[in-house]
């Protein structure tokens, strides 16, 4: 089914407002744990850079490293196919430009910025629920995993729907922002160079340094060349670029995150399930559930300080984060306790409605 994307006016809600928390629950104990973004709680770690980095603009062979360690860590055909950009977000609306404006199709529900900026570059924009749905229009987007519900389209899939689109001179464009803890194999950065594919990637949400802003563009050579001459100069910042070729470089830490991630997703599935709180979907770095308890749960966390995200169009769903410490992992088993206590003492039958 297609559905009319919202209006543009706004950005739309995300996870991670702390002053939305703190204005919905103004007498919450702090400080808050926020469970609301996808983003890991255990980030790269942090270390010294070097002082030019601050004081000099940045050298144009760093970033030509940078794009380099990209192209292997993601498997992109060269560093030729890879663009540079400060955070992901700002690449949309530029990447969405490259067509002139028609039909976008965004398979959904999925993440709201997708629709906005392609409503903002011009394009009559629907959402919709099938994956079919999406080879007739002129540019199609698939987050892949989804956010927020970890929902993976195949490789194979994708590729036979970017052979339609391109036919008619259409653009697929699959974020791959949660790609680092989902199958890797479905990844299309290795498929750039027959045209008519952009993958969008970051190191905001698994390396866990949302504040770097550091994204990429994987696209065919003309295409990522094309954004980078349109970036100009210095587009990403001397600390962005130490800390993307450190990182994207460190395949060590990035195979023991990967381990630790799915320990701590299992973790969470088991609280969440002596709660009464079924998984219904995720990736390691976050959960998906609905049921018809989400708000009275979202408000008995947000009352003790814990935010997880809600979803406003979607009242029956939340999406958990992992928590970063014992602490947290501490307060959120206290707070669903009560939760579930609560709502055993009110008839609420939670247990019993999340093993129906």
């Amino acid at each position: 089914m297609d559905v009319p994307a919202k209006g543009i006016a706004a950005v739309a809600d995300h996870g991670g407002s702390l002053g939305r928390a703190r204005s919905l629950f103004a007498h919450a104990p702090e400080p808050w744990v926020d469970l609301s973004t996808g983003i890991n709680p255990h980030s790269y770690p942090l270390f010294d850079l070097p002082a030019t980095a601050l004081t000099r603009l940045p050298e144009p062979a760093r970033a030509h490293e940078l794009a380099a360690v990209a192209a292997q860590a993601y498997g992109a055909p060269s560093p030729r196919h890879v663009a540079l950009a400060p955070g992901t977000q700002i690449l949309l609306p530029r990447v969405f430009s490259l067509k002139k404006p028609g039909r976008a199709a965004i398979l959904g529900p999925t993440y709201a910025e997708h629709a906005r900026t392609a409503a903002l570059a011009g394009h009559s924009v629907v959402e919709v629920s099938e994956f079919s749905a999406l080879a007739g229009a002129d540019l199609a987007v698939v987050v892949n995993p989804n956010n927020p519900d970890g929902r993976i389209v195949s490789r194979a899939d994708l590729l036979t729907l970017t052979e339609a689109l391109r036919r008619r001179g259409g653009l697929l464009v699959v974020d791959e922002a949660f790609m680092d803890v989902g199958l890797r194999a479905e990844s299309l950065c290795a498929d750039v160079g027959q045209g008519g594919i952009i993958v969008l990637r970051s190191l905001g949400k698994f390396f866990g340094l949302a504040g770097v802003r550091l994204g990429f563009a994987i696209a065919s050579e003309d295409i990522a060349q094309r954004l980078n001459a349109e970036f100009g100069p210095w587009s990403v910042s001397g600390p962005a670029l130490e800390y993307g070729i450190r990182a994207l470089g460190d395949h060590a830490w990035q195979e023991d995150m990967r381990s630790r991630l799915s320990a701590e997703a299992a973790r969470l599935d088991g609280l969440l399930a002596r709660h009464g709180v079924a998984i219904d979907g995720g990736v390691s770095l976050f959960r998906h559930v609905t049921t018809e308890h989400a708000a009275s749960l979202f408000a008995e966390l947000g009352s003790r300080g814990i935010l997880v995200r809600n979803f406003s169009d979607r009242p029956n769903e939340l999406r958990f984060g992992l928590p970063g410490s014992k602490e947290e992992w501490r307060r959120l088993e206290a707070a669903l306790s009560a939760w579930s206590a609560d709502a055993s003492n009110r008839g609420g039958g939670v247990r019993a409605a999340a093993s129906r």
